[in-house]
């Protein structure tokens, strides 16, 4: 029986030719269009995602623009539970143009890479990067997007840190992980705190953000209570969250833009629902007469039933197929020219299953009414359309 629904599924699908292909078309559009949409959103939660659950950020309590004083970082490592300290300050500098954005840190040399193991360096270019002043490691999707290689000097424009800066390539990294961001710039925080040490004395040894490693068995909640209580009351004061918590505040200003996308994509597959409930309409009108003609024979209602499904299952499975496979493709490249907005712009596991899920809910859906109506038509109506 399932053989024979099969085969009627399939024949009834292929005889109206274009509206089939055109019905087709329309779901491997929208299958593709919820995909890429999907795929937007996961990249703008890239960064929450690939946090490490025992990583720390501590920066000022009134706001990331605010800094620090480099003394906090000895009290911080003497807080039970600390096992690791480092610090880094965003630099912002411009290279060439404005277009050719990408985060750059001053991080401290001798520890930063340490707290960040999905961060593969080698030995030899991590030690250069530290004897080199001058020098910066960065990542491997940066260094291909410029075409830069180890011992190449890189000209930067100061923005926060004025004046023009010339760096020198010690390493390149590569990410342990598909979520690794692989588009950052890392500079010597020494070299930068030297030169504001000589144009603004006032500004040295300032620190944007402490990153923590707290170590096992410590609650991150505890570790983060007990170093903001450490600098209460100070000219100061200190928030420490999570790294995914310190992530998530980022996209949350961008809350109502990811919404708007993800209503989107829902959006896109109710109207291929409606498309495909009409071409699954007009099917079964088309077809009363062989519907009655097989409950004539002594089908049952439900065999006239499953035939309307399995021909909208066909026709939406085959399209949501069809726009699955070309996803990640054209994701593909729509992230190498999207780069510098989203580092990580890949297909993840729960796209794809959505995907299939959006091309079930389109085909049951599309079917419900049709089938319905194929069910209960009496035989001497569907016999009188013959013509």
């Amino acid at each position: 029986m399932l053989t024979l629904l099969i085969r009627f599924a399939l024949r009834n699908t292929l005889r109206h030719r274009l509206r089939s292909l055109l019905t087709l078309a329309g779901i491997i559009v929208a299958i593709l269009a919820f995909g890429l949409l999907q795929t937007v959103i996961s990249a703008w939660y890239a960064g929450v995602d690939a946090a490490a659950a025992n990583r720390l950020i501590t920066r000022n309590a009134i706001s990331l623009t605010f800094s620090m004083p480099l003394a906090y970082a000895e009290r911080i490592r003497a807080q039970p539970g600390v096992e690791a300290v480092s610090w880094a300050n965003w630099f912002g500098g411009v290279y060439i143009d404005e277009s050719n954005f990408f985060p750059q840190f001053a991080v401290d040399a001798n520890s930063y890479f340490d707290l960040y193991p999905e961060f593969i360096i080698s030995p030899d270019e991590l030690a250069a990067f530290q004897r080199e002043r001058r020098g910066v490691i960065v990542g491997a999707k940066l260094a291909k997007r410029f075409g830069w290689q180890v011992g190449d000097t890189v000209p930067l424009r100061g923005t926060i840190y004025t004046g023009n800066w010339e760096f020198v390539i010690s390493g390149i990294y590569q990410g342990r992980d598909a979520s690794t961001d692989e588009n950052q710039f890392f500079l010597h925080w020494d070299y930068l705190n030297e030169a504001v040490k000589a144009r603004a004395p006032a500004w040295a040894n300032q620190i944007g953000v402490f990153v923590i490693r707290f170590a096992p068995g410590e609650s991150a909640a505890g570790v983060s209570q007990r170093v903001d209580l450490e600098f209460r009351n100070s000219l100061a004061e200190t928030l420490t969250e999570t790294e995914k918590a310190f992530q998530m505040s980022f996209v949350a200003m961008t809350g109502a833009i990811v919404k708007a996308i993800q209503i989107v994509s829902y959006v896109v597959i109710l109207i291929i629902m409606a498309v495909m409930a009409n071409t699954m309409a007009m099917a079964a009108r088309e077809r009363s007469s062989e519907y009655a003609t097989l409950k004539a024979l002594g089908f049952p209602p439900a065999t006239v039933g499953w035939l309307v499904l399995a021909e909208s299952l066909a026709l939406a499975l085959a399209g949501g197929g069809l726009g699955i496979l070309l996803t990640p493709p054209l994701a593909g490249v729509i992230g190498s020219k999207l780069d510098n907005f989203f580092p990580v712009f890949q297909v993840a596991t729960s796209t794809v299953e959505q995907q299939v899920l959006a091309a079930l809910v389109i085909g049951l859906s599309a079917a419900i009414l049709p089938a319905a109506r194929a069910m209960h038509i009496r035989i001497v109506d569907g016999l009188r359309a013959i013509t």
